[in-house]
């Protein structure tokens, strides 16, 4: 069956005043990871009123709403948007800026969700034209370990059902409003997180001869960490290791006993991954030994890469294309940053995208993470019609 862009593009429309309001309530009332608990009741209240089947509290406060459409068996595709806000007072002076003190909606999360909701509008509307089940998952966590996509798999949110797709889309500061970017492959980093304790007798910093220095032993493990990306690891393949955290909590003249660094190893590579953190661990007991030290490592094993699919992901491209034209459809940058849809990849044909929300709304933007981060509202014309037409396509093909 032929959908109709000139109609299709007529509902999206529709349901743009619908959008902006869900994004502003929820922008308001950001909860932090694993803490979604009004998130998911504002959701459910939507899904309520437009009659959409779904069950709740899956790996925490994560939502499954299911449309099944004519021959609910023929296919299946699952379409994700993360719940979760940060911790970070916000900045923007927005007339609905955040209500919780030190807590925002920095990443764009809110928008995924308000999108969702509009796109499950939309696509309501296509019941008796689509053939298939379509699957709609709202995602707790994505900011932080375990990540919510593990415990939503863990917890079988697609234990009734076998998606042959799974898509994933993301706001993005880089990208002006109009536009989405794809790429297959590989196209962000897997994310460990290095948590070190440095142990010594500490003592006098006037007689360093009596005592084991950890704060001269935490420096030196600081830097030679440096050589799993600049010597261990193959030029060819990106890697990268830092220490954000250091805390000595000794005096101008007391060296303390303990020292503790924490920090983030990101690769592009699985095999190389493993490496790397057996690496990170032999050179810092190693080097902690070296000065009478001990090291202890506690090692959390984070989000791996994610992974497009090449073969969907060029179907989508094609398909992004189709409704916004040739010339908003690019090539999505690869990035050292992680993102949790990559527990998805790993079991499912997967596309991640992008697009963007920088416009004339918003042109002072600040960057993702940053206190200062808003969005372009025109932005929701495209991340609804684009997610909600490849979702239309590939169950209409």
């Amino acid at each position: 069956m032929m959908l109709d862009k000139a109609l299709f593009r007529r509902k999206v429309s529709e349901v743009q005043d619908y959008v902006k309001d869900i994004y502003r309530e929820l922008h308001q009332c950001p909860d932090l990871s694993f803490e979604e608990k009004e998130t998911a009741e504002v959701i459910k209240r939507e899904l309520d009123k437009m009659g959409v089947e779904h069950r709740d509290n899956i790996g925490g406060y994560g939502v499954l709403a299911v449309v099944k459409c004519k021959n609910p068996e023929s296919r299946c595709i699952a379409l994700r948007a993360d719940m979760d806000a940060l911790p970070i007072e916000e900045e923007t002076g927005l007339p609905f800026s955040s209500k919780r003190k030190g807590v925002m909606h920095a990443c764009g999360h809110d928008s995924h969700m308000a999108t969702l909701l509009g796109i499950i509008k939309v696509l309501q509307q296509y019941k008796e034209t689509l053939s298939g089940t379509l699957l709609f998952v709202f995602q707790p966590g994505e900011e932080k370990d375990p990540g919510g996509a593990s415990l939503m798999l863990k917890d079988g949110v697609f234990k009734d059902y076998k998606p042959q797709v799974v898509l994933g889309q993301h706001s993005s500061a880089d990208h002006k409003v109009g536009d989405v970017v794809f790429a297959p492959g590989i196209v962000m980093s897997s994310a460990d997180e290095i948590h070190l304790t440095i142990s010594g007798n500490g003592g006098h910093g006037a007689m360093p001869h009596l005592l084991n220095d950890t704060v001269l032993c935490a420096s030196q493990i600081v830097v030679s960490l440096q050589q799993v990306s600049s010597r261990l690891a193959n030029p060819f393949s990106p890697t990268v290791v830092t220490i954000g955290r250091f805390i000595a909590d000794g005096a101008m003249n007391i060296i303390p006993d303990k020292v503790y660094l924490a920090g983030t190893i990101r690769t592009m590579d699985e095999k190389w991954r493993e490496e790397a953190k057996a690496a990170v661990r032999k050179i810092a007991e190693e080097t902690a030994a070296a000065y009478g030290c001990k090291c202890e490592m506690k090692k959390l094993n984070g989000y791996p890469a994610v992974l497009n699919d090449e073969k969907v992901t060029a179907e989508m491209k094609e398909y992004a294309k189709e409704i916004v034209g040739e010339e908003h459809v690019g090539d999505m940058p690869k990035k050292m940053t992680s993102e949790d849809f990559a527990f998805y990849t790993k079991e499912y044909p997967c596309c991640f995208f992008r697009f963007g929300v920088r416009g004339s709304a918003n042109p002072d933007c600040g960057g993702q993470h940053t206190p200062t981060f808003k969005i372009d509202e025109s932005a929701f014309v495209t991340s609804v019609e684009v997610m909600g037409w490849l979702a239309a396509r590939y169950m209409s093909k």
